[in-house]
C-alpha cells in the first residue's frame, strides 16, 4: 500500500477518534487493506500522536482467545500501543462522553524490569523479566461504526484500545502460577464473570513472549518500564453510564472504575 494512501486512512482513524463520530469498515473503504498495511496504519496513528506530545508506555495484546481468533479467523493474537493519557488513575471517573462504544476487559498487566528482546523469547525470560503484575481493566473502544471490524480494521485502530485502569498493587511473580490465578468481575456489585490466567493463550505470559518475538520482524523490543497488557480473562462487556466495574484477582489485589 503506498504511503499517501496509509496516511491518508490513519487520519480517518485520528478524526473518528477526536469527533466521536466512526467510520465505516477500513476493509470495506479499501478492500485490498491486509494485516501487513493495517500494522503500518496504526505505527503512522501513533507517530501523529507522539508529535503532539503523547508518550508509549506500553503494549496492550488482543484477540488471545482461542473464540476471539475463530470468531475474526486468524490463529494468532494482534497488538497496540498503551500512551500515557490512555491511562486512568483509581478513583478517577471515565466519561462515557469521550468514548464511542467502550467496552470493559478484566486483564493481567506485566510492568517489565528488563528490555524483551525476539525472536526465541519464551515464558520463562518473560517471568525473570519482570518486576511483576498489577491488575488492570482495559476500556476498549472502536473507531470502526458498530464494531464490525476484520483484524485489519482492528490492527489499524490501534487494536481498538481506549483506555487502561491499572490496580494498586504491584505482586512479584516468584513462586506464582498464573495459569491458575482466579478472577472475579463484578458490575455494579454482581458477579457477571470469573475467569483464571490459563484463559490468556494458556498462560498470560505466553502472550507476552508472543509480542516480544512479534515485534522482532519490525525490528521493535518491549522495553523495561512498559506496562504490557497480556489479553482478556473473559468476553468484553458493554458499558451504560453510573456503571462501577471490579476485578478482584484475590491476594493479587483488585481494581475498580466507575463511568459517568
Amino acid at each position: 500500500m503506498e504511503e499517501r494512501r496509509i496516511k491518508k486512512l490513519a487520519e480517518m482513524l485520528l478524526k473518528a477518534e477526536c469527533e466521536k463520530k466512526p467510520i465505516p469498515p477500513l476493509t470495506e473503504t479499501d478492500p485490498d487493506i491486509g494485516v501487513e498495511e493495517a500494522y503500518q496504519i496504526q505505527l503512522h496513528l501513533i507517530e501523529r500522536k507522539k508529535a503532539t506530545g503523547r508518550v508509549v508506555v506500553g503494549k496492550k495484546i488482543g484477540l488471545t482467545s482461542l473464540a476471539m481468533q475463530a470468531m475474526l479467523g486468524v490463529k494468532e493474537p494482534d497488538y497496540g500501543h498503551i500512551l500515557n493519557d490512555m491511562i486512568i488513575m483509581e478513583g478517577e471517573k471515565i466519561k462515557l462522553a469521550d468514548l464511542i462504544a467502550p467496552r470493559l476487559e478484566g486483564e493481567i498487566a506485566f510492568i517489565l524490569k528488563e528490555d524483551l528482546q525476539g525472536p526465541g523469547v519464551t515464558i520463562s525470560e518473560v517471568l525473570r523479566g519482570s518486576a511483576g503484575i498489577m491488575p488492570a481493566l482495559e476500556i476498549i473502544d472502536s473507531r470502526i461504526r458498530d464494531w464490525k471490524i476484520k483484524l485489519p480494521d482492528t490492527v489499524a485502530d490501534n487494536a481498538s484500545s481506549a483506555r487502561v485502569v491499572l490496580g494498586g498493587k504491584l505482586t512479584p511473580l516468584l513462586n506464582l502460577d498464573l495459569r491458575t490465578v482466579g478472577m472475579v468481575l463484578e458490575k455494579n456489585g454482581e458477579i457477571i464473570a470469573t475467569a483464571a490466567g490459563a484463559a490468556v493463550l494458556g498462560h498470560p505470559a505466553q502472550a507476552v513472549a508472543w509480542l516480544a518475538n512479534k515485534l522482532a520482524t519490525y525490528g521493535l523490543t518491549l522495553r523495561k518500564g512498559e506496562i504490557i497488557l497480556s489479553g482478556s480473562l473473559t468476553a468484553a462487556l458493554p458499558i451504560a453510564p453510573g456503571d462501577f466495574f471490579r476485578a478482584d484477582f484475590g491476594h493479587l489485589g483488585d481494581v475498580k472504575i466507575k463511568f459517568a
